[in-house]
């Protein structure tokens, strides 16, 4: 699946999906990387899912990794990766689909720090797809610093 055609900034991507937060908050408490999830403002009107990646997976000069989630009814989102080091820099990217006026509707914002984005493709748009691409990006990204 391509990557949606750009559309103009039209504002809100709509309101939040809680069944689907709930449904994927499940999913990260059996990670094995998740040490901690927590609905924002609280589950009962979840708006934001954020879940605490285990830091002790990091090698030293990671302190903290934490994903952001935001689904919502009309199908976007926003899965927000981001890491803080020893000091006090970010590694950040972020899987979005929403209207905007910079990209597609669906993109990726570029780490190191998530400011620039490309169009995005991906061969489903399910959120559990979604999710598996986006631990399966974090699982590398680990991979990747333990290498360096």
């Amino acid at each position: 699946m391509g990557p949606d055609p750009p559309t103009p900034n039209s504002g809100s991507p709509g309101p939040p999906d809680r069944q689907t937060l709930q449904l994927l908050a499940r999913h990260l408490r059996n990670e094995a990387l998740i040490v901690e999830t927590a609905f924002d403002p609280d589950s009962y009107e979840p708006r934001l899912l954020h879940a605490l990646v285990d830091a002790g997976q990091y090698p030293e000069g990671v302190i903290a990794a934490r994903l952001d989630i935001r689904w919502f009814t009309t199908g976007d989102f926003s899965f927000h990766y981001v890491e803080t080091h020893e000091d006090e820099s970010r590694w950040e990217c972020r899987w979005d689909r929403h209207p905007n006026p910079h990209n597609a509707r669906l993109h990726f914002h570029e780490p190191p720090t998530a400011v620039d984005a490309t169009d995005l493709s991906l061969s489903s748009r399910h959120p559990l797809d979604i999710y598996s691409t986006v631990l399966d990006a974090i699982e590398g990204r680990i991979q990747t610093l333990w290498e360096n």
